[in-house]
């Protein structure tokens, strides 16, 4: 008998993470490998076996989580926020306050704030980053990073917002100031609101479309007028209007 469905149930009720609301197929590829790799026979056990040993639960978590992530990943569509989308973007504005929804270790809101330090001063940018992954959030509150995840990092902001230890790079205190690192569960709590900018990048690929459709709501909800939404490589909106956002880019969708 299978018992994975009674294995999310149990973890919805304890946890408060709701597995189906994941894509089945990939989520129970992950997690039966990661089951059998530690020995246990069937998820009635897993569940039982972490329930007794935080270190299971921990890397549980940090499984169903997507922690891979590098500072201005995939750097031509950075590129594409700054020369384009940003300019009509703060019109008239001397603050802007920005979202990075599953952040991650802190590369993605951390490079938001390095790509801002181009139009504002750093105290008048706030950044909200948020993750489920409660260990993702300290490595990203501590702010040292290795040499590789800066690869596509501009020189001049390597030199600028970092400084070098042991070969670990470190994030300048004056750029952690202004982002706001809180644990958030995209599919159950309640969001913020008021955001110019929100992105969101290569974590809705792992949702149902049904969490989608809830998650993209919430989104629009949380933007402000003509407020822009920054998808990742793979979470195109085909029909962005049902989600009351239009096109302005590829990637990119505006509030209306």
């Amino acid at each position: 008998m299978d018992d994975y469905y009674s294995f999310i149930k149990k973890v919805y009720k304890d946890i408060g993470v709701d597995l189906s609301l994941y894509k089945e197929k990939q989520m129970k590829r992950r997690l039966t490998s990661l089951r059998e790799r530690r020995g246990f026979k069937s998820f009635t056990d897993y569940y039982e076996g972490f329930k007794l040993d935080q270190d299971l639960k921990k890397e549980f978590l940090n499984r169903i989580t997507i922690n891979v992530s590098h500072f201005y990943r995939n750097y031509k569509r950075w590129e594409v926020l700054k020369k384009e989308i940003l300019p009509d973007l703060i019109k008239q504005k001397s603050k802007i306050k920005i979202w990075s929804a599953a952040c991650s270790t802190g590369e993605e809101p951390y490079t938001a704030a390095m790509l801002l330090s181009d139009f504002f001063e750093l105290n008048q940018i706030s950044i909200l980053a948020t993750d489920i992954d409660e260990e993702a959030l300290e490595q990203a509150k501590v702010g040292a990073y290795s040499k590789r995840s800066l690869d596509e990092t501009p020189k001049d902001k390597i030199e600028k917002f970092f400084s070098e230890h042991n070969s670990t790079y470190l994030i300048s205190d004056e750029l952690k100031k202004i982002v706001t690192f809180k644990k958030h569960n995209l599919l159950e709590d309640p969001y913020d609101g008021h955001f110019d900018l929100i992105i969101c990048r290569n974590v809705l690929i792992y949702f149902t479309e049904e969490a989608k459709l809830k998650v993209y709501q919430n989104f629009n909800q949380s933007l402000s007028k003509d407020g822009i939404l920054f998808v990742g490589s793979t979470e195109q909106l085909f029909k962005p209007q049902e989600h009351h956002f239009e096109p302005v880019n590829t990637f990119f969708y505006k509030k209306f």
